[in-house]
């Protein structure tokens, strides 16, 4: 998918955003003033709805204006998030690292799964966000019809139905993904665990990005492989020049990378470097195993493109799930494995047979229906919302000198505290006033990131997330000593 010449300008909506900020700014339009409608504002400025709603949608985000349920959007009172510094990219010396992780993320992540604690340490948004009564009633007219030898049919490489949709799906994100190459997997963990197989041995090493997603580091660990981390920028994701040293001086087998909002620092590699990163691996013939699970959580206008895209070699095991976006609890994901699509398909009928033939039956009669895109623009609209309370939050309680990410999409921020502030010791004060935090050392073999921390503020219900930062900033100005 090429650029459009353009590409470095202005988007309409976020020019438009712009003018009704400035707007807002000025005094020219107040808190309580109620906005134009959507239709309203696409005739008077002759663009398009979407392009007023992606507008509305970013200055929701940027805290500026609110919608009130049908009676339409609002200047709301809240002051604009402040503009917070980014935190420092991690420099990592690109050693060897043997993985051993398991233990330490069962401790910490152990204690945080109670009920009653404000979870932002959870890897999932809230469960409040998600149709699951209409899902309920998908699943139940699926059950109603099935046919007994579907149970047989849908052994890996899955259902049919709805690898057929999953690729159509695609195709909103500008390319075109054959469904014989998708193999349905009990989410998205195990699809990136068996691509991790397909294409390594005991001992190998793999490229990560730092701070890494704690999954990937267990998966390592579970097959024997050893880490190289890759300088990742908050903002752009991957080093591409940090990667191509690496390449020279390592001998690499695959790399385990998050284009799309990585975990834990909400980074998206730019377009072009998506791009550049399929080039580098494919003239070293090194497989790309993509993470991207939080790739429909856009704030955007769009959908931002997958490495995927840009896989013309078959290098690229693209990775995804509903766990993130649709259907938490269900375990579906698939693999879409390129050139590896058989082995990965092989070592799923080896492993478990196939995902659970019930869930994804009713995940394809509700994707046939339509009601997926309606969902995934409430969803959106409501994790921007939650990421700007957040940030306020964390600006106004948390230690001088805290940096923390913006992310365009998914729902983690990463979060750089002063370096007196021990992000572990902040874990367990958190954890007596019943708030689960993710602490840095989490995401990196070394344990390198000792003063950050993972913040989920995908539960944005009750204003709980917004009092459980004032407290955790509290406690972590306590510990600046």
């Amino acid at each position: 998918m090429d650029e459009t010449p353009d590409q470095k300008l202005p988007k309409r909506y976020e020019a438009l955003a712009d003018e009704i900020a400035a707007s807002i700014r000025s005094g020219a339009l107040r808190a309580g003033d109620r906005l134009p409608s959507v239709r309203q504002a696409s005739a008077a400025r002759r663009v398009s709805p979407s392009t007023v709603f992606e507008a509305y949608y970013l200055l929701e985000a940027r805290g500026l204006i609110a919608a009130r349920p049908r009676s339409g959007y609002y200047v709301t009172a809240a002051q604009p998030v402040a503009q917070q510094r980014m935190p420092e990219p991690a420099q990592p010396v690109g050693e060897v690292q043997a993985v051993a992780v398991a233990e330490r993320v069962q401790q910490l992540l152990g204690l945080a799964r109670e009920r009653d604690l404000a979870p932002l340490g959870s890897a999932f948004p809230s469960p409040a966000l998600f149709p699951l009564a209409t899902l309920s009633r998908a699943l139940g007219r699926a059950m109603r019809v099935l046919d007994p030898w579907r149970t047989v049919e849908d052994l890996s490489p899955g259902h049919e139905g709805l690898r057929r949709q999953i690729a159509i799906r695609y195709i909103g994100a500008g390319f075109s993904l054959d469904p014989a190459e998708l193999v349905i997997c009990n989410g998205a963990m195990e699809a990136l665990n068996l691509c991790l197989e397909a294409v390594t041995r005991p001992g190998d090493l793999v490229a990560v990005e730092s701070p890494c997603f704690y999954g990937a580091l267990q998966a390592l660990e579970r097959l024997g492989l050893r880490a190289v981390e890759v300088a990742t920028d908050p903002r752009g994701g991957v080093d591409l020049g940090s990667l191509a040293a690496l390449l020279e001086r390592h001998p690499i087998k695959a790399c385990w990378l998050m284009p799309n909002f990585q975990n834990p620092l909400g980074s998206l590699m730019p377009v072009e470097n998506k791009r550049a990163l399929v080039a580098l691996l494919r003239e070293r013939g090194v497989p790309l195993i993509e993470d991207d699970v939080y790739g429909e959580l856009y704030f955007g206008e769009r959908r931002p493109p997958p490495a995927k895209a840009f896989d013309e070699a078959g290098l690229v095991l693209h990775c995804g799930s509903f766990s993130k976006s649709l259907a938490p609890g269900y375990r579906v994901g698939w693999a879409a494995a390129g050139r590896h699509a058989q082995e990965v398909a092989r070592r799923k009928l080896m492993s478990s047979l196939s995902a659970a033939v019930p869930s994804q039956e009713g995940l394809a009669e509700y994707l046939r229906h339509g009601a997926y895109d309606r969902h995934l623009r409430q969803l959106r609209r409501t994790l921007a919302d939650g990421q700007a309370r957040a940030l306020r939050a964390i600006d106004k309680h948390f230690p001088p000198g805290t940096r923390v990410t913006r992310p365009e999409g998914g729902y983690f921020c990463w979060v750089e505290l002063p370096p007196a502030v021990d992000a572990l010791a902040l874990h367990r004060l958190a954890l007596s006033h019943r708030i689960s935090v993710a602490p840095g050392a989490l995401f990196s073999a070394d344990q390198r990131f000792r003063h950050h921390l993972r913040i989920n503020y995908g539960h944005p219900e009750g204003g709980r997330t917004e009092a459980a930062l004032k407290t955790l900033g509290q406690l972590a100005r306590s510990l600046c000593g």
